[in-house]
């Protein structure tokens, strides 16, 4: 039997896709988060010198979305044929995008450009991007983004927009399809339980 460790901070970051996918396959990890000082003495043990980091029986995957793609495949969540797979990859490149322009915004710190740029993913960016999700949403009959069940696209998706809607709680409401998925992933009993009692942090 396997064993997975997967080192990142105390935030949801770049590992929460990663802890999702646990979840949802019902699979047991070790969830190791590291303080700043831990973090220091740890950087010269991972392979690129940053974390997130997957250990599998004590070999080291880097890199956020490469672990999340692993893990995927190894529970049954990456697509049931090479096209699915391809669509997978679709949502999650356009996740990416989505998730560089708010990091724009969260990381800026002259005041004036941080307001310029805050408008603009409020008025041009967000609205673009959810009229994407929710067309290859609608595309595959408005319950799941690829195939008829959960897939790595639908976990993705639903990480992505934790912190937009922290920042904007009425962000999705003039977009039932993705109310709809959302509140069908929250509601599921593996991810209900999880999404409850996890820690709440900004990003």
């Amino acid at each position: 039997m396997r064993t997975y460790r997967l080192t990142y901070s105390d935030i949801r970051g770049r590992a929460e896709l990663a802890r999702l996918v646990f979840v949802a396959a019902g699979e047991s990890f070790e969830d190791r988060r590291v303080s700043r000082e831990e973090w220091a003495e740890l950087k010269k043990e991972t392979p690129f010198g940053q974390i997130p980091v997957l250990e599998v029986d004590g070999k080291p995957l880097a890199q956020s979305y490469a672990i999340a793609r692993f893990l995927g495949r190894e529970f049954g969540l990456a697509g049931s044929s090479n096209w699915e797979s391809a669509q997978i990859d679709q949502v999650m490149d356009l996740v990416e995008d989505l998730r560089r322009e708010l990091l724009k915004v969260i990381f800026e710190k002259e005041p004036d450009k941080k307001k310029d740029l805050e408008q603009k993913l409020q008025d041009e960016v967000f609205p673009k991007f959810i009229v994407f999700f929710q067309k290859l949403l609608e595309n595959t009959g408005g319950q799941y983004f690829v195939g008829s069940s959960l897939s790595l696209a639908d976990l993705a998706v639903l990480d992505l927009f934790d912190t937009p809607l922290q920042m904007y709680p009425s962000l999705l409401d003039k977009s039932p399809a993705l109310q709809a998925h959302r509140k069908l992933l929250e509601s599921s009993p593996k991810l209900d339980e999880y999404l409850k009692s996890r820690k709440k942090t900004d990003i």
